[in-house]
């Protein structure tokens, strides 16, 4: 199914809110950092291909979006918020929609 994929063991679908945990290295220390947002578009065909693009609002109101690599070393988890059933293959239509607009859509 193309508006759905497998991330150790765990299906995700397009629409869901989802918190993915990155990690990142900051000299000699490491962190890790959750980006929660909804989940706008899957792309590739293969595992090493596969990538998703999750969309947030920010605080100030300016949306902003993450192109994440489904095979990426510093991917470390991604966890189900809430979830979603869209009727379209790519959620572009939640650009133009405000915080409060995309609650009630989804």
């Amino acid at each position: 199914m193309a508006n759905s994929f497998v991330f150790k063991d765990k299906t995700f679908t397009l629409g869901s809110t989802i918190g993915v945990t990155y990690k990142f290295k900051e000299g000699d220390k490491e962190r890790k950092q959750i980006f929660k947002g909804v989940l706008i578009k899957i792309k590739g065909n293969t595992p090493q291909t596969k990538m998703i693009t999750v969309r947030k609002v920010s605080r100030s109101g300016i949306g902003v979006e993450r192109i994440i690599p489904l095979i990426s070393p510093f991917l470390n988890e991604i966890s189900i918020v809430k979830k979603a059933e869209p009727g379209k293959a790519k959620l572009y239509y939640i650009r133009k929609l405000t915080e409060q607009q995309v609650k009630h859509k989804l």
